[in-house]
């Protein structure tokens, strides 16, 4: 760990912008000196701070009478003797206001075709869908694998499993059979909810005959049940006594329309989703019900200041815990108007993001600095693809989720999305978080390019050293949050003792949240700054840099790159070097001279933007970066190649396996 200390922080951002009168006039926290009060009254009394908005937010069917105990910590509980059920806080408690008639999900389709359900219509789906798990025996307390597409099916089958208190894990479409064998073992799953097919530009992608082939490989022997939702005509292998489709479960409880929800304690686990861990076994992070549904709905009403009228859209597939938060559970919880997509954003073109917000009239738009700078790409090679073509004037606020937006990027998604009137939250926060730590509000928060800002109130966000001291601003380090918070992971599912390790590291007391990313403070502002992993922190000659910040340094190069990914390589001279994969603006070079003077190019736009020591020894080219179907950067196979390996991980994921060839030379 010692590594990661005092990562040398080099990139310097002068831009600020504070908020628009419109965005503070009426936000619900409006102003500095509001978020202030907040943060006094979480520190000065936490227990009275966090019991006050559980009883303000959530409807309880038995209240609670204790608010944290830590009397076994890291293992923190939330609320603990009382009880209520998540799908009831989302659907139920909306019965007889003037929510329950309101739009709940505007479903688009990859085709196009648009499809809406209310409130109240979306309650007697999910019961009855609720009663179709329970008569095929699916019980509170057992476990449920979802590999569902990002259709309204995949959010009734995640809330029908909180309705009966199973617990869901959803498994991300893209991933392969393996993957998906691996997490129905650990899991102990005893059904898997499907779909014969997903549709993604254009194309049918099985999901049932994957389904089969994971189970087929082994130990799934607690499967009983898969249920397969018929999202296209195409047909499915059926085996007998095992598969059924939604049509056979539903007409099987014909009539049966309500569906009472199972009151469960707090810390019941609401889902488990599995995250990679650096080992290459997958950690299967669990969420409780209570604190992790608190914190969704409070982060929808602070985060993105929702309003009775807002039409929310996040991008992200209910597969990736911004899919569960941001999708699944804190939209309904707070009885908003979502938009959920199934398709991809560059089909059939790649303005069909804009398209989109204009056709729904999206007010608050979410999604990954991924898909930002692919549409940037598109945007300046195809005028016809641009922003400028669509009307936006609906947005009130943007939103960036899923790794560190970098300066340039920020700017483009400001200027040309927001048209500089609408505040950029980019939300810090991971899968064990639960919901945003680290953000600005819109309301409130002087924005500055490329940083996620201040930590919410009750976050006791710091940088440390490798002994938990506290570094000063300026000083980059490890990020750890020093007090728990209700939305935080309970354990790693059957592995408590590789949750203490990961997370509460006795080198650091063992009761302080490591992160796992480094970070800094600015000097002026005390605003954090992610500069990435803190396996992701290369040490060169001495110099410990994030690439992160080498990255934002190769994408501030706007006329010549679209996207960069940077790793380190054992280097016998510094001890690491720094290899860059590049996606240039103009296609990859077609030969090795222009292969060179580009690389020679970007060598010294390195040098002048940060200093010789971050300049790459390495730079590859490819058309794209290896990604999986969300659009996540595979950064292992990325660090494979830079070290000459072969590679022996699982490409099944990855969106486009042949751009592994382009990457394998180096200039």
């Amino acid at each position: 760990m010692s590594q990661a200390s005092n990562i040398e922080s080099v990139l310097v951002e002068n831009r600020v912008f504070p908020p628009p009168a419109a965005a503070e006039r009426g936000a619900r926290i409006s102003g500095m000196a509001a978020y202030e009060a907040l943060c006094a009254e979480a520190e000065k009394t936490p227990d009275a701070f966090w019991s006050r908005l559980a009883r303000e937010n959530l409807a309880w069917t038995k209240p609670f009478t204790r608010t944290l105990d830590e009397s076994n910590a890291p293992f923190y509980r939330w609320f603990d003797d009382g009880e209520l059920n998540a799908s009831a806080n989302c659907l139920d408690r909306h019965m007889g206001t003037p929510v329950e008639h309101k739009t709940a999900i505007v479903f688009e389709a990859d085709d196009g075709a648009v499809t809406t359900i209310s409130y109240r219509d979306l309650l007697t789906r999910v019961s009855r869908f609720a009663n179709a798990l329970k008569a095929e025996g699916i019980q509170k307390g057992d476990r449920v694998i979802i590999y569902m597409p990002m259709t309204i099916e995949g959010v009734i089958a995640m809330q029908a499993c909180a309705r009966i208190g199973a617990t869901h894990s959803v498994v991300f479409g893209g991933f392969s059979a393996k993957a998906l064998q691996e997490r129905i073992i650990d899991a102990g799953a005893v059904a898997v909810i499907t779909a014969n097919y997903q549709l993604r530009g254009g194309k049918e992608l099985p999901l049932k005959a994957i389904v089969d082939d994971g189970i087929a490989m082994g130990g799934c022997e607690s499967i009983k049940s898969v249920l397969v939702y018929e999202r296209t005509l195409s047909d499915w292998k059926r085996i007998e006594g095992r598969d059924k489709s939604f049509t056979e479960v539903l007409s099987a409880i014909e009539g049966q329309d309500e569906c009472v929800p199972e009151p469960v304690g707090a810390e019941h686990p609401l889902f488990i989703l599995y995250t990679s861990g650096s080992t290459g076994k997958p950690k299967g992070v669990q969420h409780a019900t209570g604190g992790y549904l608190l914190w969704a709905k409070l982060t929808m009403d602070w985060t993105f200041d929702l309003r009775p009228d807002d039409v929310f859209w996040c991008t992200a597939d209910i597969g990736w815990i911004t899919g569960h938060t941001y999708v699944a559970y804190g939209p309904l919880a707070a009885g908003a108007t979502q938009v959920i997509f199934e398709g991809v954003p560059t089909f059939p073109h790649a303005g069909r993001f804009w398209q989109m917000i204009e056709r729904h009239k999206v007010s608050i738009f979410y999604t990954a600095p991924t898909a930002i700078r692919s549409l940037i790409k598109a945007a300046e090679s195809d005028e016809k693809v641009h922003p400028k073509n669509w009307d936006l004037s609906s947005l009130r606020i943007l939103g960036s989720v899923g790794e560190p937006i970098n300066p340039e990027a920020w700017m483009w998604y400001h200027r040309n999305i927001g048209h500089e009137k609408c505040p950029i939250v980019d939300t810090f926060w991971q899968t064990e978080t639960g919901g945003h730590v680290i953000t600005p509000l819109p309301g409130a928060t002087p924005l500055v390019p490329g940083s996620c800002t201040l930590p919410l109130p009750g976050i006791a966000a710091a940088i440390v050293d490798e002994t938990g001291k506290d570094l000063p601003n300026g000083a980059g380090g490890m990020l750890v949050i020093k007090r728990p918070w209700p939305s935080m992971i309970r354990t790693i599912w059957n592995d408590p003792e590789r949750f203490k390790k990961s997370y509460f590291p006795e080198e650091m007391g063992g009761t302080i949240y490591l992160a796992g990313d480094g970070a800094v403070r600015s000097e002026d502002r005390g605003y954090f700054r992610i500069t990435g992993r803190i396996d992701d922190v290369l040490n060169v000659s001495g110099h410990r840099l994030g690439t992160m910040e080498i990255e934002s340094a190769l994408v501030a190069k706007t006329d010549l790159v679209a996207e960069a990914a940077v790793v380190g390589r054992p280097d016998d001279v510094t001890g690491e070097a720094v290899c860059a994969f590049v996606v240039l603006k103009r296609g990859r070079p077609t030969s090795d001279e222009e292969a060179k003077k580009i690389a020679t190019e970007l060598r010294n736009w390195v040098a002048k933007e940060i200093g010789p020591i971050a300049k790459p020894k390495d730079i590859r080219f490819g058309e794209n970066l290896p990604k999986t179907r969300s659009g996540k950067i595979m950064r292992r196979l990325l660090r494979s190649i830079a070290k000459g390996e072969a590679i022996t991980q699982d490409t099944s994921t990855l969106e486009n396996p042949a751009i592994l060839e382009q990457l394998g030379q180096a200039f």
